[in-house]
């Protein structure tokens, strides 16, 4: 059984990310010892919340080495909302935050019409751009959860795993070699989303 590792640094729902990988047949711990983020077979960065706390957070931890350490070893490693913003340069969340910097792009709020609420919340149906290995249960034009005001702008659009619309189409997931990471929520995503755990914690 593989040895997964939640990182815990106060912005996430951190237990029903890992209710989901229980759900699937897998053990997940939930730590911010970096020790522990070393040993583990893959890395998972959940996240709700603000960019500049969570940056911030990451920063108090000690925690941003151990992660851009664990992307670079190949490592399996899933990014799930937040944890998928926060893999880019620069977030404009209430004015301009350095990110982790290992993927290079913008993380940016919803500019739309009136009649689309933001945050944006609910359900919407994934175009597959690129069929990434966690993906490989995963039909095109599955629906899955969102709850999020800003989504990520990669600099190279080649990243994009999964795309979505809301008033315009913007990036849902990417994916570049070990590194998957999701806008919405896979353990809010029904059975659907727990098949990209699953795919996630057996690949």
């Amino acid at each position: 059984m593989s040895r997964i590792a939640i990182i815990d640094y106060q912005m996430g729902n951190l237990r029903s990310v890992q209710k989901g990988f229980e759900k699937v047949g897998h053990e997940a711990v939930i730590t911010s010892d970096p020790a522990e983020l070393a040993k583990a077979e893959r890395i998972v960065l959940p996240g709700v919340g603000a960019f500049a706390d969570a940056i911030a957070e990451l920063r108090r931890r000690k925690l941003v080495e151990p992660i851009k350490e664990a992307v670079a070893s190949g490592k399996p490693f899933l990014g799930i909302c937040l944890g998928l913003q926060l893999l880019f340069d620069v977030g404009y969340e209430n004015g301009e935050y350095e990110g982790l910097g290992i993927l290079r792009g913008k993380c940016v709020r919803f500019d739309l019409p009136h009649e689309f609420k933001v945050p944006h919340m609910g359900w919407n149906r994934g175009t597959i751009k690129r069929k990434a290995p966690i993906l490989k249960e995963t039909a095109d034009g599955t629906f899955f959860y969102f709850v999020h005001s800003y989504y990520v702008v990669p600099e190279d659009t080649s990243l994009v795993a999964i795309e979505a619309d809301y008033g315009h189409p913007f990036c849902a997931a990417v994916w570049k070699d070990n590194l998957f990471a999701t806008q919405f929520h896979p353990e809010k995503s029904q059975a659907e989303g727990l098949k990209l755990l699953k795919a996630f914690a057996e690949q």
